[in-house]
């Protein structure tokens, strides 16, 4: 039974929180942003299911006057902001609102008058600027403005740097237009997917989670590697992992696994950092780990102009290969420690998880198959959250129903319904969800139940804002570079490093994304780093959607690195340690991360794509099994040298050996894979040979919970 301390219950007086638990502040101001959060996600989704029809430049436009009218009044709320605070905060959400009112009604003459701006253009344009600088910084800190501002001062003042820096100059008018107007600046490429695929997604797991995604995921994790040494800290490595299947946000995933797993972990033995770091780790993993891949992958197809499955086949054996790294770690520091699972009688049995919840998986297998037919992603999200909205409702109908034969043939009729799509599209599942919506209202709990869809659409929109807010400012820099062509002079130093050595490059390029990635989220760092060393890459041979992969891990890398390490120090107050103690940990855990995207680049066909001196050698699905088996042997040399132990705790210089071969096999240079398999099967064979007779258990551990 829910009681005040729980999230989202609702409390004695009914005042501390709005009636949804979904965050928001107390009294009429968090009434009326919650409310706003919901039209807002209303909107989104009838332009989405095409119900409302405006043009692409008023959608995004909208987008981003919502976006504005959310977050400052929000962002002054959680801060406890005094009346001038809150005045001010709402003066510039509704200057943001005053933009896209003005693109709204200014649509025709501004599309006329395109490149001859008049003065009151000039000012909304500046207007415009102003407040998305404002928001990310309110929101997200001064990284990302700054860095984005550098971009601005650029375009305004480049002509006065010294050469090959500076460019031909723009006066200011052009500027404007070029970063406020049309589809170059904040209205550009980044805010058009936030506005469709990336908020569609965000409300798709926001209604998962609100269905019980999360419980099913902890279950059937608990059920299958609970009992197995060390298996809390594998359940963090499935559960996250599974999270990130349907969750946009590493960091969120660590604040909402790691509440579970984190405590779990230590309770069973693990060192406070290690068990931070694994779910850091874990859940920041989550964002290559398709279907949604924290909303890159959309950004990513649209980018290059590619299917979106053609992302997703690049991404699927490195995901894998990173969580069976993390998952290799954790079992070595296991035994390292004796630290033994979990009861079984204390575990909750995974079929019958998936007995209750099955029907939960239906909306993910359907955006998978759609994703993979052929199908757009805001199509396929579309039907995906309609599912997902349909058996919510439905389930709630179902349990009003007074017999269990009314109740089989609802949810046949329903599946029906559902099914229907592939015939006459999603007008079948909205007339079906409206039906339904009617019925709940006059069934046991279907109030409650309409309640909770509608803290859904809130809680979408208000996990969507920071997101949003960073896709628009960082258009500012995707204008800069459009406009004056920065990203050559970078890419060319990158290609003349890279006619030397590509692996200098390929190091460079890393280094440049990890720095840009301290402190900024990994939408805007994957624009970044792509827009800048993406074509360089591309033009030292490294196949188009491998460069673009290599910027994409390690700006997710990024968020372990220190000093930054932002899920490191989300997860340090839970783990109760410091967040530079856990991001070192997590850079352990993590060594795949570090790796996969090297040996890709050598050889494409990691992931999956054609290309590379091996593929030719041998063929393309021989290339294929060849290099999975060597990374995974490289990953898990690499993990028994970092922890410390295999059969049994390593000396010295076998953790010496056990690195060397790990190096060479990702070297991928003349004779290096024949030099790696030879070392490990040296380090192998005599660790065995030495360790036969007797497997000492390593230092004690907690081999049961206190």
């Amino acid at each position: 039974m829910a009681n005040s301390a729980e999230p989202g219950a609702p409390t004695a007086a009914g005042d501390a929180h709005d009636p949804t638990g979904g965050g928001f502040a107390a009294g009429a101001e968090g009434r009326l942003l919650f409310w706003i959060a919901v039209a807002f996600s209303a909107f989104q989704i009838a332009t989405a299911a095409h119900v409302l029809s405006v043009p692409s430049q008023i959608l995004r436009a909208d987008h981003v006057g919502f976006l504005m009218l959310l977050a400052f009044p929000l962002v002054a709320s959680a801060r406890g902001s005094g009346p001038t605070g809150k005045a001010l905060a709402w003066g510039l959400a509704l200057a943001g609102v005053a933009v896209a009112v003005y693109q709204y009604v200014e649509y025709e003459p501004l599309i006329l008058r395109a490149g001859d701006l008049n003065s009151l253009d000039l000012v909304f344009g500046v207007v415009a600027l102003a407040t998305v600088f404002l928001a990310a910084y309110w929101m997200m800190g001064s990284a990302l403005p700054i860095i984005s501002g550098a971009f601005l001062l650029y375009a305004l003042f480049g002509e006065y740097l010294p050469a090959p820096l500076d460019h031909r100059g723009y006066d200011f008018a052009q500027v404007i237009d070029q970063m406020a107007y049309g589809t170059e600046g904040i209205y550009g490429i980044p805010v058009y997917v936030s506005a469709t695929y990336i908020f569609l997604f965000i409300l798709f797991g926001s209604f998962l989670e609100r269905a019980g995604m999360i419980r099913l995921f902890t279950d059937v994790s608990l059920g299958f590697v609970g009992h197995a040494r060390g298996g809390a800290a594998k359940v963090s490595v499935i559960a996250s992992g599974l999270m990130g299947t349907i969750s946009g946000s590493g960091v969120a995933n660590v604040v909402t696994t790691g509440q579970f797993t984190i405590p779990l972990m230590k309770r069973f033995g693990y060192r406070s950092a290690f068990a931070g770091g694994v779910e850091a780790t874990a859940s920041m993993g989550g964002q290559i780990m398709p279907p949604v891949m924290g909303a890159v992958a959309f950004i990513m197809a649209e980018t290059l102009g590619v299917e979106y499955y053609e992302v997703v086949k690049a991404a699927l054996i490195p995901a894998l290969l990173y969580f069976a790294s993390a998952f290799w770690m954790v079992h070595l520091e296991a035994g390292k420690h004796n630290l033994l699972g979990l009861s079984r009688a204390e575990l909750p049995s995974p079929l019958k998880a998936l007995r209750n919840g099955w029907f939960l998986i239906l909306p993910l297998a359907v955006l998978v198959y759609l994703l993979f037919s052929g199908y757009t992603p805001l199509y396929a999200g579309t039907i995906g959250l309609a599912m997902t909205v349909l058996l919510i409702l439905g389930g709630s109908v179902a349990l009003g129903l007074p017999s269990t034969v009314l109740r089989v043939v609802f949810w046949i009729g329903l599946g029906v319904v559902a099914a229907s799509f592939f015939r006459i599209g999603i007008n079948a599942i909205l007339a079906a969800a409206a039906v339904l919506v009617v019925a709940n209202i006059f069934v046991s709990g279907g109030r409650d139940t309409l309640a909770a869809c509608r803290d859904s659409l809130a809680e979408g929109a208000r996990t969507a804002l920071p997101v949003g807010v960073a896709c628009a400012v960082v258009g500012v820099i995707i204008g800069t570079m459009t406009l004056t062509g920065v990203a050559t002079t970078f890419g060319q130093f990158i290609v003349s490093v890279g006619e030397s050595s590509l692996l200098l490059s390929l190091v460079l390029t890393m280094v440049t994304c990890i720095i840009l990635g301290m402190g900024i989220p990994t939408i805007p760092n994957y624009i970044i780093t792509s827009s800048i060393a993406g074509p360089a890459l591309l033009e030292l041979g490294v196949p188009l959607l491998v460069s673009h992969m290599f910027v994409f891990y390690f700006g997710i890398l990024a968020d372990l690195t220190p000093p930054v390490a932002l899920a490191c120090f989300a997860a340090a107050p839970i783990a109760r340690e410091s967040g530079l103690k856990i991001s070192l940990e997590a850079i352990k855990v993590a060594a795949a991360g570090f790796v996969i995207p090297f040996m890709a680049v050598y050889t494409p066909a990691l992931m999956l794509q054609d290309g590379g001196p091996l593929a030719a050698a041998i063929g393309y699905l021989p290339a294929v099994a060849y290099i999975v088996v060597k990374a995974a042997l490289a990953i898990a040399l690499w993990g028994a040298a970092v922890i410390g132990f295999l059969r049994a705790p390593l000396v010295a210089w076998e953790r010496l050996l056990a690195a060397a071969a790990a190096f060479t096999l990702v070297a991928a240079l003349p004779m290096t894979d024949e030099i790696g398999f030879a070392l490990a099967a040296l380090m192998v064979g005599q660790h065995w040979l030495r360790t036969r007779a007797s497997r000492p258990a390593g230092p004690p551990g907690s081999a049961s919970p206190p």
